[in-house]
């Protein structure tokens, strides 16, 4: 126990300065956060500090180190947390939790030190993440653990500050319920609600993503891998530069903290706008809302030019959003795991749709009256579940939902009329790989190097009905299939299958078969 004595005299600097030169940082043990933290800013009490490092730098370099997947990007980051922690104590917020202030400048620097690192991909964050995962609880879930680790700091980054810090508290400190109400200025109760109303939250956003688990395994399973030790070097050496206020920082440490500082000043004007839009729409005086203020704000990948390098180096995340581009476009990446990554830009309601639900047959989708209107920019890059994300997020933003369906349709056969017919000729290199096709001028369509797949496709959607391919032929071909006389005779379908005809020597035969069809739906409340 510290003495009495010492006690009261807790507060004067002679004290202090008395602290800094003896070995007594297990009594330092006794004193809150908060105590070490105001003897610090108001007496330089640097061994307070220190005992703050030492008590705290596991959480913060465990949050830097999952989001990062990388050790020395983890000990940069948490110099860097505990340098603004330095700087921000004399002004400290009344009631914040020091655990949760933690977590959640953490997450907030790592968030700003992957959006800096251009050459750094999701691909080698998983597999590295992959290989630090601890041995696991005999209660948790280690599929489960594997499978939230890269959305983790996002997903408790979205709780209230509340929930949050009862997560931290509970998970990162296992304190009891009892001491979390103490912390937090709460009943035992209220505490033991607030964690179990977080944990129901995560479950939630989880199974939005595809991971399926229950409050109880996600508990275990944060209990047990929660936190990963630190070197033990880390600590000293950042409170040593967290004292001296990052003087002695490197450049690139400097500029991490300026853009964190930043980043946490435009959440607080972001708080300050919510703040006032309420007031304003209690009085009626506007109907601005914060979420059309968050959509006019321009992401880092809504550059109009979409490439699968853009697309690898984003953080995990979903959105849709209204387009700010004339002109459309998407692209996707695969990662070593076969997840796909979608981006868009420029696109309609219908193309979200099909990419949410993987569905490459535009003609093949029935309900397409209940779609919006308008153009959107989309990305979808969770490392799991990105396709059950998107359809969550087109659920939530346009109010409606697809499911596969199979059902008795009417389509066109394609099948061989005449062989060896001037438009449709083996191509004379034959790549799978390959192809490439236009279509315009006096062309209905050419493609070069192309599989009898893709002639199918295109009259699919000239025809807007769909063709299912009978011919039997395999290999590519070079296809050249020109625009009839107009003044043939018959509508513009009549003179595109009697084109398909004669230059192709592909009859389309009018069949009714099951087929597959993505039916959309109004979203069930």
């Amino acid at each position: 126990m510290l003495p009495q004595a010492w006690r009261k005299g807790i507060g004067s600097k002679k004290f202090w300065h008395f602290l800094a030169g003896a070995d007594i940082y297990e009594w330092m043990q006794e004193l809150s956060d908060l105590e070490l933290l105001r003897q610090y800013a108001e007496h330089g009490a640097e061994a307070a500090f220190t005992t703050l490092v030492a008590r705290h730098v596991n959480l913060v370099y465990s949050v830097a180190r999952r989001q990062t997947g990388n050790t020395s990007a983890a000990e940069e980051i948490t110099q860097a947390v505990f340098v603004i922690l330095a700087r921000k104590a004399g002004a400290w917020p009344r009631g914040a939790v020091l655990s949760g202030w933690l977590y959640q400048t953490a997450r907030l620097t790592a968030n700003n030190y992957l959006r800096a690192e251009i050459r750094r991909t999701r691909r080698e964050q998983e597999a590295y993440m992959q290989s630090l995962t601890p041995d696991p609880h005999p209660d948790a879930d280690p599929e489960i653990w594997r499978r939230i680790t890269p959305l983790l700091e996002d997903a408790i980054g979205g709780l209230g500050q509340k929930e949050r810090d009862a997560v931290v508290l509970r998970f990162f400190e296992g304190k009891s319920f009892q001491e979390i109400g103490g912390v937090a200025g709460a009943t035992e109760n209220a505490a033991k609600k607030r964690v179990g109303r977080a944990l129901e939250k995560l479950e939630a956003y989880f199974r939005r993503r595809g991971i399926a688990s229950t409050s109880a395994i996600l508990g275990d399973t944060l209990a047990a891998n929660f936190i990963q030790t630190a070197p033990p070097a880390l600590a000293p050496a950042v409170a040593a530069m967290a004292v001296a206020k990052g003087a002695t920082a490197s450049l690139s440490t400097l500029t991490l903290i300026k853009g964190t500082l930043t980043i946490m000043a435009w959440t607080k004007a972001k708080t300050a706008v919510a703040v006032i839009a309420g007031i304003l729409l209690a009085t009626g005086a506007t109907t601005v809302t914060v979420k059309e203020i968050q959509e006019h704000r321009t992401y880092p990948w809504q550059t109009g030019k979409p490439n699968s390098d853009l697309l690898d180096r984003q953080p995990p995340q979903v959105r849709i959003l209204p387009s700010k581009f004339k002109n459309s476009g998407w692209c996707s990446s695969t990662d070593k795991d076969g997840h796909e990554k979608l981006m868009g830009f420029g696109v309609g309601v219908k193309d979200i749709v099909e990419a949410a639900y993987q569905f490459p047959h535009p003609v093949r989708m029935k309900g397409i009256g209940l779609l919006p209107a308008g153009k959107f920019d989309y990305i979808s890059c969770l490392p799991f579940g990105n396709e059950a994300a998107l359809q969550a997020a087109a659920k939530k933003k346009f109010g409606v939902m697809a499911r596969l369906e199979t059902n008795e349709t009417e389509v066109l056969v394609l099948k061989v009329r005449r062989s060896e017919a001037d438009g449709l000729k083996p191509s004379r290199v034959q790549s799978p790989g390959g192809g490439s096709s236009y279509a315009g001028g006096s062309d209905y369509w050419r493609g070069q190097n192309m599989p009898i797949a893709a002639v199918a496709e295109f009259l699919e959607g000239a025809l807007q009905t769909p063709v299912i391919d009978a011919t039997g032929l395999s290999g590519q071909f070079d296809v050249a299939l020109h625009k009839a006389d107009a003044n043939a005779g018959g509508d513009d379908t009549e003179r595109l299958k009697q084109a398909v005809l004669d230059q192709l020597g592909l009859a389309l035969e009018p069949a009714t078969e099951p087929i597959q069809m993505l039916v959309v739906e109004r979203a069930r409340r």
